[in-house]
Formats: C-alpha cells, structure tokens, sequence
C-alpha cells in the first residue's frame, strides 16, 4: 500500500516549489495535470490540488470564503521522518527562508524523536521528526 496526501491550495507550484526544496523529493511528472502537482517518494505522494478541485471533487461547498483565510484551526497534519536530527535541524531554518514558518522550533519529544513543527507558505501545518536526539553540545 501507498499513502497519497493530498492539499487544496491556492498556488500548486509555489506548494511544489516549497516541499521539493525543503524535503529534497523529485515531482510526480506522471500526475501532472492543471489542477495537480505532486512530490513522491516509492512509499507516498504528497499532492497539491488547485482551487478548480473543489467542484471537480464535489466539495464546492467545503471551500473556504477567502483565498487565505487567518489562523485556521489545525484538524490533521503530516509527520515526515527524516534520516536524522540534523535534518530536522536544517529543515527548521531553511522553511522561512521557502516562505514557511517555524511554529515550534526543534524539540525532544518524550517518545525519543527530535521534532519541529512547521507551517508550509499556505499555513498548511505539517512536522519534521527523526528518531533519537542530537549528540549534546
């Protein structure tokens, strides 16, 4: 089984622009379309819709009144695992300078993870996380 992920968004290649950068993954070009752009790796697609997905989905009535709504309330997220804290480290100061945010800097978890929690240029809240802890300084 794959897991694809899919958001609705404003800009699908200011979406795409942002996760290539920040994850280092390759475009999906198979799925390509003008309403869809994607990232992937052999395990998952991340996917980002434009706004003419709405009505082709029949969620015409789900879209949100303005184009960039204020803080919005955060019902699920996406959790990427990568190879180490370092990572985690990097991707935290590189999402700004992508037009992302840092909602919570690098962190331990209690479960063993170095963690950040992130928000993509659409305010599309998502984590970074690896397993273990940086070495003490």
């Amino acid at each position: 089984m794959r897991l694809w992920f899919n958001l609705l968004c404003q800009d699908i290649d200011a979406q795409l622009q942002f996760y290539q950068a920040l994850l280092r993954l390759p475009e999906a070009r198979g799925t390509r379309s003008p309403l869809y752009r994607a990232v992937e790796t052999e395990h998952f697609q991340l996917g980002f819709n434009a706004p003419g997905a709405y009505a082709l989905l029949g969620l015409a009535d789900r879209q949100p009144a303005s184009a960039r709504p204020g803080p919005r309330e955060v019902t699920g997220y996406a959790t990427f695992m990568l190879d180490t804290p370092a990572a985690v480290e990097a991707a935290s100061l590189q999402a700004p300078q992508l037009g992302g945010q840092v909602l919570k800097p690098p962190y331990a978890t209690y479960y063993g993870q170095w963690q950040a929690v992130l928000a993509d240029p659409e305010d599309n809240v998502f984590r970074v996380s690896a397993l273990g802890l940086p070495d003490p300084a």
